[in-house]
């Protein structure tokens, strides 16, 4: 069966409730998992790894099937895009009107979502939102012009497909040349890969939340801090946390002990390797295609000049590191001289692993492989409750500093006396459904944009590390309006339920944010977690603004480390249903989404 894009009149007939929406992703998902799982393992011929082909022109057809790949040691089903994993990279160019047939030859429903792309609604790609999804055996044609260039990606919105490997580099070349020069490029697209069928993990994740948090404190570290900070404040710090029932190892909620960590398809061992000669200047485009994880970059022995971030031109900022959320891309410029190979170093946020690849003068070089740094602990004054200066142990009543739910410390931080030490003036006002709400297990008591913090693992470790503060546009705001009203929302969750949402409110129960038609709206986001959470809006660009109010950076994609407030302004130029939610693949499917409505 193939059909062309829905008209207006079968996108409008497509309106299931929010619970009709999420049920059947989460039906969906069960069919993928089993229906992967189902698939012999001896099946079909192991797909490409270690570097995808590149299709350039107006025109592509994507036959998205599942075939077995071995990249562990183990041949495992996986979802794959003309028989590669990762997918083709796309090459497209500013200005062209491009045609992309999707065939579905999977058992279960399908889609390709574009990543920060500007185009209709219904080309969007985000099943129950936008269009109907590609169901198995169908062909959909996606047709949209290009109103941009730069580094882009593309990735499946149908429950765990991404974490199976349908995801793909896309390039838009610029109508004009950019403003610096290179003389090679490569892509280094970053992922994480589990042997688990995904569907299985994401309910291991409901079920044994800390499974991969191996790092628990022990007597040892005990006796440590006591000898360091006093009996006393070590009593009172392991006290909080425990109240809190979270631990200060608890980084991310996956890591290496389930993933392995990929460049461009390549694990540590496959060395992906991009060739470059002494003297060129080598452009580099970084994206973050992973489900899950953050990663912190550096190519030891370089400077790397950071040109765009999101696919948009910054000042470029020279720096030795820097930490790529999930979703992000940057461009980076190196000039490699003076040995025959460098090692592109890619760790976990939770220093647990790494990914890695090579840039080299030929083939089956290889550099030396840093040590990973030592693994970061999370402190109070990280999750916003540092309480105005008075102490990173001392800012919480009674040593608590969330309101706990079902039998916890209970006390609603947004409504706890600090008479004693005074309010902090940038303590955030809590929405009413945060408060007694028993998905909501911590809420944030001081909150502050941390533009220039480079982030938990990354602060005075002897290396110039990129910061948000560090890069601006290079250009004016584009839209140039003060916006007309201001939009609030906090990132909420309930770690032991593995439970996310915005004001503690999941997607199923949520009703839509609607936008006017060529408003322009500031979106503030308070991040009440403890963890961190890389927020997406589909349809418009996200100016973020830096301490003062004014423009920044424009990206598609908000990073929000814990215990900050980050504010940026959108312009409602894209009429239709969009979807606005955290891009960690397993805190959206657990509620972390909402609908955004741009309407006339």
């Amino acid at each position: 069966m193939k059909h062309d894009e829905p008209t207006a009149g079968r996108l409008g007939a497509f309106r299931p409730t929010r619970r009709q929406f999420v049920t059947g992703l989460a039906s969906g998902g069960a069919a993928l998992g089993f229906g992967l799982a189902r698939m012999p393992a001896s099946a079909g011929t192991p797909a490409r790894r270690g570097g995808a082909a590149q299709m350039a022109g107006t025109a592509f057809a994507l036959s998205i099937g599942a075939m077995p790949v071995d990249i562990t040691g183990r041949r495992r089903p996986a979802i794959t895009v003309n028989d590669s994993l990762p997918a083709p990279t796309l090459r497209w160019r500013e200005g062209d009107t491009v045609t992309v047939h999707v065939s579905n030859r999977l058992r279960d429903m399908t889609s390709i979502h574009w990543h920060g792309i500007l185009l209709p609604s219904n080309m969007d790609g985000v099943p129950g939102l936008s269009f109907n999804g590609i169901g198995p055996g169908e062909t959909f044609k996606y047709r949209f012009q290009l109103k941009q260039s730069g580094t882009y990606w593309y990735h499946s919105h149908s429950l765990f497909q991404e974490q199976a490997g349908l995801y793909g580099a896309l390039i838009v070349d610029p109508r004009d040349p950019p403003p610096y020069h290179h003389d090679r490029e490569h892509v280094v697209l970053l992922s994480d890969w589990t042997d688990l069928d995904p569907a299985a993990l994401y309910r291991r994740m409901k079920k044994m939340p800390e499974h991969d948090n191996y790092y628990q404190r022990t007597l040892v570290d005990f006796v440590r801090d006591a000898r360091r900070d006093g009996l006393k404040e070590t009593l009172e710090d392991r006290g909080m946390w425990g109240r809190m029932r979270m631990t200060p190892t608890d980084i991310s909620d996956i890591n290496a002990h389930t993933y392995t960590y990929l460049v461009n398809g390549a694990s540590p061992d496959g060395n992906w390797t991009g060739l470059f000669k002494p003297g060129e200047k080598v452009l580099l485009r970084f994206i973050n295609g992973s489900a899950m994880t953050y990663f912190d970059v550096r190519i030891p022995g370089l400077k790397m000049t950071v040109v765009a971030a999101d696919g948009q031109y910054i000042h470029p900022v020279s720096v030795d590191e820097f930490r790529i959320a999930v979703a992000e891309t940057f461009d980076v410029l190196v000039e490699p001289t003076g040995q025959e190979a460098f090692t592109i170093f890619a760790q976990d946020m939770g220093r647990t692993g790494h990914a890695r690849g090579t840039l080299a003068i030929r083939d089956g070089l290889e550099a030396p492989v840093p040590a990973r740094d030592p693994r970061p602990l999370l402190t109070m004054a990280d999750m916003g409750h540092d309480m105005g200066g008075h102490g990173a142990h001392k800012g919480m009543e009674g040593g608590c500093g969330a309101m706990m739910g079902e039998g916890g410390c209970g006390a609603n931080m947004g409504a706890m006396d600090h008479s004693a030490h005074g309010s902090p003036s940038n303590a955030p006002n809590h929405p009413a459904s945060e408060t007694g709400n028993p998905l909501v297990d911590m809420q944030s008591s001081a909150s502050e944009p941390k533009l220039d913090d480079p982030g938990i693992g990354l602060r005075d470790n002897g290396r110039q590390v990129l910061t948000y503060g560090a890069m601006r546009s290079l250009f004016d705001d584009p839209d140039g309006r003060e916006p007309g009203r201001t939009v609030e929302l906090h990132l909420t969750g309930h770690m032991e339920k593995f439970a996310w949402s915005f004001d503690g409110i999941p997607f199923a129960s949520a009703e839509p944010l609607t936008l006017k038609y060529g408003e322009r709206m500031r979106i503030v986001l308070v991040n009440d977690t403890m963890m961190q959470h890389p927020i997406h809006l589909h349809g418009v660009w996200s100016d973020l603004e830096d301490a003062d109010g004014g423009f920044q950076l424009r990206k598609h994609t908000i990073d929000m480390p814990p215990g900050t407030r980050r504010s940026y302004r959108v312009r409602a130029d894209a009429l239709g249903r969009w979807a606005f939610h955290c891009h960690l693949l397993y805190h959206m499917e657990a509620g972390m989404m909402r609908e955004v409505r741009i309407e006339a």
